[in-house]
């Protein structure tokens, strides 16, 4: 059994076949090293918004004009009244703001009945006006005699 040919070829034929499969490794590897080597390429992703955590602001246009960007940008002036949109192409557009005060029922209240007196004022003017034109138009028309007409005197001479 230990001295079988049978079983020594076999062997023989695994190992030959075990060489060849490593030589042909061997060989691959070979031709990897002659290639020259590319550097591996690491890819690093940042994600951020577009909007910047912090405000622009600026005092002028001049400011805003001079300042560098990438992307749209809002600028604010410090007192929060004036904004200017700037984008890549260095456009800006201009925009006044206002601020919005939440108004309970009071204030609404106030704000109407501030417009009724308004309203009315409005109509007591128009009133007194109209009372004024009706007055100078029923006014009688009163014979006035006229101050730049000097007076011609008769002279008592008799002509000849």
């Amino acid at each position: 059994m230990f001295n079988n040919p049978y079983l020594n070829n076999i062997n023989s034929q695994s190992n030959l076949d075990r060489i060849d499969a490593q030589i042909s490794e061997l060989e691959k590897l070979k031709r990897q090293m002659q290639q020259p080597m590319q550097p591996s390429i690491n890819q690093t992703f940042q994600l951020s918004s577009n909007t910047k955590e912090q405000l622009w602001y600026a005092n002028s246009m001049e400011e805003v004009q001079r300042e560098p960007i990438t992307g749209e940008v809002p600028f604010f002036s410090k007192d929060m009244s004036i904004l200017w949109l700037k984008n890549s192409q260095n456009e800006i557009k201009t925009y006044e703001l206002n601020e919005i005060v939440p108004k309970d029922e009071k204030d609404i209240k106030i704000e109407y009945l501030m417009a009724q007196i308004e309203d009315l004022k409005k109509e007591m003017r128009i009133n007194e006006l109209n009372a004024g034109i009706n007055d100078a138009i029923t006014k009688p028309i009163e014979d006035e005699k006229s101050t730049n007409v000097s007076k011609l005197s008769k002279s008592t001479k008799k002509s000849k």
